[in-house]
């Protein structure tokens, strides 16, 4: 198990002394937790919390969580991330990060831990390429890469919009895979504060996959705050 004693030694470890450190964290509340066009809350609302740590290297380490509702038969009430990377500008328009992100559920009376290997190439910071690659995705033994495109789109001082596309391929899933897209308005109320609403929406092979009571077409409200 990864217990956190060893996660406060990768912390310090990959991010180096204590005095290079820069911490950062958010909270939020959200309506439903959807995540890469599926809920992971079965349509409920969601309360998550984050921090990270990072160093002047560029490595740095985090941990995350979310109340989750899968099937009854799992047991599974909430959802550790815990993420090692590496995130550095390589030039003035372009910058890349590089992790491996452990997706844990404590509470569970089955396996569903499993861990993921992820990268994103980032231009003049509003334009993204994410790829994702498991020989365990979703907990199982299957091969799984998760593609991303994204766009931030600046509309005034406090307003922005974020759209992406994504396509999972699932090694043993009806149609080989899904796809999935979400539109974002995110208003920025005070310097800590956010409001996103988002409509997310799958294609039918996802229903396929993960059922109509997870797939589809959903609306997302999340208020969050970040120091």
């Amino acid at each position: 198990m990864l217990r956190r004693s060893h996660l406060l030694l990768i912390l310090l470890a990959a991010t180096g002394s204590a005095a290079a450190h820069e911490v950062s964290g958010s909270a939020a509340l959200t309506s439903d937790y959807i995540w890469r066009g599926s809920t992971q809350s079965q349509g409920d609302a969601a309360v998550q919390a984050g921090f990270k740590i990072a160093g002047e290297s560029g490595f740095y380490a985090s941990a995350w969580g979310s109340s989750v509702e899968f099937a009854p038969e799992t047991h599974a009430s909430s959802e550790l991330d815990f993420t090692v990377g590496w995130g550095r500008q390589l030039s003035e328009d372009w910058a890349l990060d590089a992790n491996v992100l452990h997706y844990r559920y404590p509470s569970t009376t089955v396996d569903l831990n499993w861990t993921e290997l992820n990268t994103t190439l980032t231009w003049k910071d509003n334009y993204w390429l994410s790829l994702g690659w498991s020989p365990e995705a979703l907990g199982t033994t299957q091969d799984g890469l998760y593609s991303q495109l994204g766009a931030r789109v600046p509309m005034s001082e406090h307003l922005r919009m974020e759209m992406l596309a994504g396509y999972y391929t699932l090694q043993d899933a009806p149609g080989g895979g899904y796809a999935h897209g979400q539109l974002s308005a995110i208003w920025a109320i005070t310097a800590p504060l956010e409001l996103r609403i988002s409509a997310h929406a799958t294609d039918r092979h996802a229903r396929d996959l993960l059922g109509d009571d997870f797939a589809g077409s959903r609306w997302e409200v999340a208020l969050q705050g970040s120091f």
